[in-house]
C-alpha cells in the first residue's frame, strides 16, 4: 500500500493572515476614548449587515428541499450542538492545570458555533462525497446556530457570556435574529442582485468580520485581558483544540457508518459535523462577550486555520478511497455506454 503523501501546500488562509494582522494593528494602535466608542458602534452595524447578508442568500427553496434527507442533517446538527459541546465542557477538567479560565471559555464557546458552509462543501467535492448534502447541512447548521449558540452560550457559560437576561437577549434578536430575517424577508428583490455581485460582497463580508475583530481586540487591549495569556497556555490551547478535531474526525467518520450511511453521505457528515464558522462565530462572540471577546474568539481562530488544513489532507486522502475510484471508474463506463457511437457518413445513411 503506497502511504498517503501530503499536499505540496498545506493552505494557510490568507483571510487568516487578515485576520492576525488586524489583531497586529489593535495591539499597536488599539481604538480608546471617543475612538472605541466609534469602533464598538461600526461593529455592531457590521454585525447586524453580516446577519443581513445571511438571511438574503439563504435559498429557502434549496432548504426546504434538503429535508429529505432528514437523517443526515439530524447528524450533523447532533454532532454540532450535542456532541461538540460535551465535549467542550468535558474540557472543564483541564482548568486550570493546562488552560486558564478565559481560555476555556473560548473554547467552550467554540464548540458551540454552527458549521461551516463554504469550506464543508469544497471538502466534500474534493473527497467525493454527498455535495447536495453539505450545502443543505451546512445551511441548517448556520440557521439553528442564530438561535442555539446564543442560548447555549447563555446555560452553559454563564457570567463569562454575560449571563442571561432580557437585556442580552434583546441584543441577540436586534443584531443577529431581526437582520437575518428581514435579509430572508428581502430576499425576493435583493437575491438576484447578491448573486451578481457575489464576489465584492464577499470583501464586504470580510472587511465586516475584520472591523469586528479589531474593536473586540481594542478592546482587550484596553483592559488589559492579553496579560491572562502566555505562550506555554497557547501551546497547550493548541494540542487540546487538536484532540478536540480528532476525536470529531473520528467519531462522525466511524459513527456514520454505525449509523448506517454510506460512503458519501459519511464525507458529507465528517466534514460538515466536525468543522466550525469562523464567519458565524466572531460577530457572535463580539456580541455575547464584549470587552472580553479578544480572548473568547482566539480559540476559535487557532482551530479553524486548523480544521482547513487537517481536512485539506483529509479530503485529498478520501478521493483515493477504493469506493471512490471505483466509483469515478463506473461514472466514466455510464458515460462512454450512454454517447452514441461515431459511425462513418455512409453507414450512417444505409
Amino acid at each position: 500500500m503506497r502511504r498517503p503523501r501530503l499536499p505540496a501546500r498545506l493552505p494557510l488562509d490568507p483571510y487568516v493572515l487578515a485576520l492576525l494582522a488586524t489583531v497586529g494593528l489593535a495591539g499597536l494602535l488599539p481604538a480608546t476614548g471617543a475612538g472605541a466608542t466609534v469602533a464598538e458602534e461600526a461593529a455592531g452595524a457590521a454585525v447586524a449587515l453580516l446577519f443581513f447578508l445571511y438571511g438574503a442568500r439563504l435559498s429557502t427553496r434549496e432548504a426546504l428541499d434538503g429535508l429529505r434527507h432528514w437523517r443526515l442533517h439530524l447528524t450533523v446538527m447532533a454532532c454540532t450542538f450535542v456532541l461538540f459541546p460535551v465535549l467542550g465542557l468535558a474540557a472543564r477538567l483541564l482548568v486550570p492545570g493546562l488552560l486558564t479560565q478565559p481560555l476555556y471559555s473560548g473554547l467552550l464557546f467554540l464548540c458551540l458555533v454552527p458549521s461551516t458552509i463554504q469550506s464543508s462543501i469544497a471538502f466534500t467535492s474534493i473527497a467525493r462525497g454527498n455535495v447536495p448534502a453539505a450545502i443543505c447541512a451546512g445551511s441548517f447548521s448556520s440557521l439553528a446556530g442564530i438561535l442555539l449558540t446564543p442560548l447555549l452560550a447563555a446555560a452553559l457559560l454563564g457570567n463569562d457570556a454575560g449571563g442571561f437576561s432580557l437585556d442580552s437577549l434583546l441584543k441577540i434578536v436586534l443584531q443577529l435574529l431581526l437582520p437575518f430575517l428581514l435579509g430572508q424577508g428581502l430576499r425576493r428583490w435583493v437575491g438576484g442582485f447578491l448573486t451578481r455581485h457575489r464576489k465584492v460582497l464577499g470583501y464586504v463580508d470580510r472587511g465586516s468580520i475584520l472591523l469586528v475583530v479589531y474593536a473586540a481586540f481594542s478592546a482587550g487591549v484596553a483592559a488589559g485581558v492579553w496579560h491572562q495569556v502566555s505562550l506555554p497556555r497557547l501551546g497547550a490551547l493548541m494540542a487540546v483544540e487538536a484532540v478536540l478535531l480528532a476525536v470529531m474526525l473520528l467519531a462522525t467518520w466511524y459513527g456514520s457508518a454505525r449509523l448506517g450511511f454510506g460512503r458519501a453521505d459519511r464525507v458529507a457528515i465528517q466534514f460538515a459535523g466536525s468543522k466550525k464558522s469562523l464567519a458565524a462565530g466572531l460577530p457572535m462572540a463580539s456580541v455575547l462577550f464584549g470587552a472580553q471577546a479578544s480572548l473568547a474568539v482566539l480559540p476559535l481562530m487557532l482551530f479553524h486555520q486548523m480544521q482547513l488544513m487537517v481536512c485539506a489532507v483529509l479530503a485529498r486522502r478520501r478521493a483515493r478511497d477504493p469506493e471512490a475510484v471505483l466509483q469515478d471508474q463506473l461514472d466514466a463506463r455510464r458515460v462512454v455506454e450512454v454517447s452514441p457511437a461515431v459511425q462513418p457518413p455512409a453507414a450512417q445513411g444505409r
